[in-house]
């Protein structure tokens, strides 16, 4: 058996290892791991009729309960709104907090694995990813988008964070101008301009998504930077995987 950086043989045949990707939505984790090489398989409580992976409608835990023998690694986005600043506005509805136990099962389970949530979810020993460390921008707007990762095995941010460009905001199923300058000039956002075609170029994404869905997205260069690291850690284990299939 040949062991390769993104694939293994087993049986003669050349084999992506598998990710799960847990609470998936419409799938920005999931194209960046796809980029990375791994073979994606999504799961959601919710429909995702724009996810361009296989998908699985079902509760995320319990399906990794039943099913986490077919995959090489496991990649997991709680719901945020438990640990979002949104928690704190008068008509916020409570919502579970799923970070603890999906790391319980993720933990006892024993797989590599990867947590994603929003600056200020409890995540110990998490980086913190920022859309300026990859260039991530739309007409000379910088996305910031500051999200943490955990994981079971030793990840790293590419560099530090680079704020100079005025920023913009893809949230709450809109796209917003965060530069007090150019609001000065214009009073609105993005004048002229499509704004789902600014939150595509600003957030990376390559597949279709509403604008809900790009507002909860996570930017595929995010996932596919942490997928490159987890493939390099696994690489053993993967080999493993491969003879046992």
């Amino acid at each position: 058996m040949t062991q390769t950086s993104t694939h293994y043989l087993s049986k003669g045949k050349l084999l992506k290892p598998k990710l799960l990707d847990l609470f998936c939505c419409a799938g920005g984790a999931a194209e960046g791991y796809d980029r990375a090489g791994f073979e994606v398989i999504g799961v959601d409580i919710i429909p995702q009729p724009n996810s361009p992976f296989e998908f699985h409608q079902a509760d995320a835990l319990d399906f990794l309960r039943w099913n986490w023998t077919r995959f090489d690694a496991v990649h997991a986005s709680p719901p945020c709104q438990a640990y979002s600043a949104m928690k704190h506005m008068p008509d916020a509805k409570a919502h579970p907090e799923l970070i603890e136990p999906t790391r319980e099962l993720l933990t006892k389970l024993g797989l590599p694995w990867v947590i994603e949530n929003v600056v200020g979810a409890p995540m110990a020993g998490s980086i913190v990813l920022c859309g300026s460390m990859f260039a991530l921008n739309a007409q000379g707007f910088g996305l910031r988008r500051h999200r943490q990762f955990e994981s079971s095995l030793p990840i790293t941010a590419p560099r530090l964070c680079e704020h100079s460009l005025p920023t913009i905001g893809v949230y709450g199923g809109h796209v917003r101008c965060r530069s007090s300058k150019f609001w000065r000039e214009t009073g609105a956002d993005f004048p002229g301009y499509d704004k789902k075609s600014l939150a595509y170029e600003a957030m990376g994404i390559g597949h279709k998504m509403t604008m809900n869905e790009l507002s909860e997205a996570i930017p595929p260069a995010y996932t596919e930077h942490i997928g490159r690291q987890l493939l390099s850690g696994m690489a053993p284990a993967s080999s493993l995987f491969a003879l046992a299939r």
